[in-house]
Order: structure tokens, then sequence, then C-alpha cells
């Protein structure tokens, strides 16, 4: 049987105040901290990844290129090299750069999120426990999609491409 992960809890300010199995901190929705991954081509057009069905929250919906939970006691830029290479099978420890940082609130599922961006042009090797399917589009392209079909989305992905250029 698998284990369990478990995830730090952390406070409103993003400092660890305990730890928690997975299942325990999604259920009473507390404060954790993810990852978004976004990795784009040399000619700009961004890599989304449709969510398998049997994703416990937002299946078959697309999401960022690479997306996953900081485990408990690990930082936020391991866990990015980690879930890219995990999710896509790519090493990108040297190429990712952090572009955004929010909050934990609803639309991330009370995660605080750090998002990197990488550019990589493939090939990848999806993990069929997480990936559906890869598409690169470009970044208008998506932007008109999510404002157009916003259920086919997982709520980070809107939420964090609107936030990055407000900001």
């Amino acid at each position: 049987m698998e284990m369990e992960e478990r995830f730090d809890i952390v406070n409103e300010h993003d400092e660890v105040i305990g730890s928690a199995p997975r299942s325990e901190v999604h259920q009473r929705q507390l404060n954790h901290r993810a990852v978004h991954i976004w990795v784009y081509r040399p000619d700009g057009k961004i890599l989304i990844q449709l969510r398998t069905p049997t994703k416990d929250r937002h299946p078959n919906t697309w999401d960022s290129s690479a997306a996953g939970h900081v485990d408990s006691g690990e930082d936020y830029l391991t866990a990015a090299v980690r879930e890219t290479k995990e999710e896509l099978g790519i090493d990108v420890h040297s190429q990712l750069e952090e572009r955004l940082y929010v909050n934990a609130c609803e639309q991330t599922g009370q995660e605080f999120v750090k998002l990197y961006r990488t550019i990589h042009p493939g090939p990848f090797e999806p993990c069929p426990k997480e990936i559906a399917d890869l598409q690169w589009i470009h970044p208008d392209d998506l932007e008109k999609w999510m404002s157009s079909e916003p259920e086919k989305f997982a709520p980070a992905l809107p939420y964090l491409w609107h936030y990055q250029k407000d900001s």
C-alpha cells in the first residue's frame, strides 16, 4: 500500500505550524504549499497538461505544464524540480526562473503558490498517472480559451495567469 503524502500546514504568513496527511489537509482546507511550472517553447508557446480522470481534485481539466504540492520539509524550488521531473520527465534544475508568489486562497485550494517558468522544447515523458494529454498553445489562444470555457481549466491556472499579468 502506498504511503499518503504529508504536507506542511502553514499559517497566513506561510510559516510552518505543523504537518498532516494530504487527505486531512484537503478535507479541512488547511493552508499548505504548492508549485506551478510553466514550460515555454523557444517560439513562445506554452505547454499545458490535461489532468487524468483519476485525479482527486479537478480531474479532466487543463492545468499548468507541471504542478504539485510541496512535501513536508521540502522547499519550493526543490518541489518544482521534482514535480517537473515526475510529471514531464525533464530536468530543469538550473533553468527555473521564479515568476510569482501568491498567498493561499480559494482559487488555489488554500495553497501558497510559487510559479516558475522555464524554456524547454521537449520531448517529454508524461507520467500517465498524472497527465492524460499535453498541448502546446499560443498564450493569446490560451487566454481566449480560459475566458470562453473556464470550466475546462483547474481553477489555479486562470487565477495565476491573470495574477501574473496584473503584477
